[in-house]
């Protein structure tokens, strides 16, 4: 069983969650709601969709994990599953997107980050430095 499919096994049985396709074709996706929480796309990629709200909140905190890949102007990121340790990290992340997404939001739905390539440099090389810049944005 690969990690993804061990991280949706245990992610299956959260009552707030239900199971279905990915809007964007591509693997099976985790819905609350009328919002798309996770797509899961290969055994070890998986894309999370946050609010504004949590991206401005964790965002700097995220940047510096390296199981997660931000994708610049994006609400959805990218963990990548390597080890027992980033399904952890993806079920504590879950458990946010369902608190962020339970508030009224007036958002409209944007794509996940599948097909998406880009490279964020390192916080040293960021504009503005590491930490209090934007990783969304590259440093406002």
């Amino acid at each position: 069983m690969t990690l993804a499919e061990r991280a949706l096994e245990r992610l299956r049985v959260w009552p707030d969650l239900r199971t279905g396709q990915a809007s964007c074709g591509t693997g099976s996706a985790l819905r609350a709601g009328r919002s798309e929480i996770v797509h899961f796309h290969s055994a070890h990629d998986v894309d999370l969709h946050l609010t504004d709200r949590a991206l401005d909140r964790f965002g700097v905190d995220l940047a510096e994990s390296t199981a997660i890949r931000l994708v610049p102007g994006s609400r959805w990121v990218t963990v990548h599953l390597d080890c027992d340790t980033d399904i952890d990290l993806l079920m504590s992340l879950v458990s946010m997107a369902l608190k962020a997404h339970q508030a009224p939001q007036s958002e409209a739905p944007d794509v996940c980050n599948f097909r998406r390539v880009t490279v964020i440099p390192s916080a040293s090389a960021r504009p503005g430095g590491g930490r209090g810049s934007s990783p969304r944005t590259g440093g406002r």
